[in-house]
């Protein structure tokens, strides 16, 4: 009598496992559910950082482009500026990440980094 609960137990566990390829097997989209847009970290457009030159405090700066988003307690004069956006289910957008770096001496801006996006 045992044997009959194990056997069902196995049935069951093959038809749930074979059941996700039943839907590949037709050309039927396996359903998704909604993903929301998400934007992180500081938005910098060309505009806003045309405004920042090498000479200004970091008071100045700060107001123009915000409170950095990453700051190292190692590297006090390293302010680094992050933005990422990854688009929702039914956003035709791309998945996109930029990267402002900016130095300072003596609490004001020497230079201005932009890595590579990739």
């Amino acid at each position: 009598m045992p044997r009959i609960p194990a056997c069902l137990g196995l049935a069951a566990l093959l038809v749930c496992g074979s059941g996700c390829s039943y839907f590949s097997d037709f050309s039927m989209p396996l359903p998704t559910f909604y993903k929301t847009k998400v934007r992180q970290g500081n938005y910098l457009d060309e505009a806003t950082l045309g405004t920042i030159t090498p000479g200004m405090s970091k008071r100045e700066v700060q107001q123009r482009l915000g409170t950095p988003l990453v700051t190292d307690p190692f590297h006090q004069n390293r302010w680094d500026y992050v933005y990422s956006y990854r688009p929702g289910t039914y956003d035709d957008g791309e998945p996109e990440q930029r990267r402002v770096t900016l130095y300072f001496e003596r609490d004001v801006l020497s230079r201005v980094e932009y890595p590579p996006q990739g």
